[in-house]
């Protein structure tokens, strides 16, 4: 029996593909609503530019860096 939910492995995205189901929606819905659709585009955001944002919280932040490390990239620092 398979397990973990879908779209747990990043290994055949890349940093122009879409973000991740697993933030959940309300944190997509956050990101989307400035731009930001694809890992590509939050090389350029700090995990302090994400927090401040309401909608996204420690675990989206954490999940979103896991899949940038994945992709072997990260935040920007600041």
């Amino acid at each position: 029996m398979a397990s973990g939910a879908e779209g747990d492995s990043p290994r055949d995205d890349d940093l122009g593909n879409e973000l991740t189901s697993r933030i959940g929606k309300v944190a997509r819905r956050v990101l989307e609503e400035r731009g930001v659709t694809r890992y590509d585009q939050l090389t350029g955001w700090t995990t302090t530019d994400l927090l401040d944002l309401h909608g996204i919280g420690p675990k989206a932040v954490r999940i979103l860096s896991e899949e940038l490390e994945s992709r072997g990239t990260t935040f920007r620092a600041g």
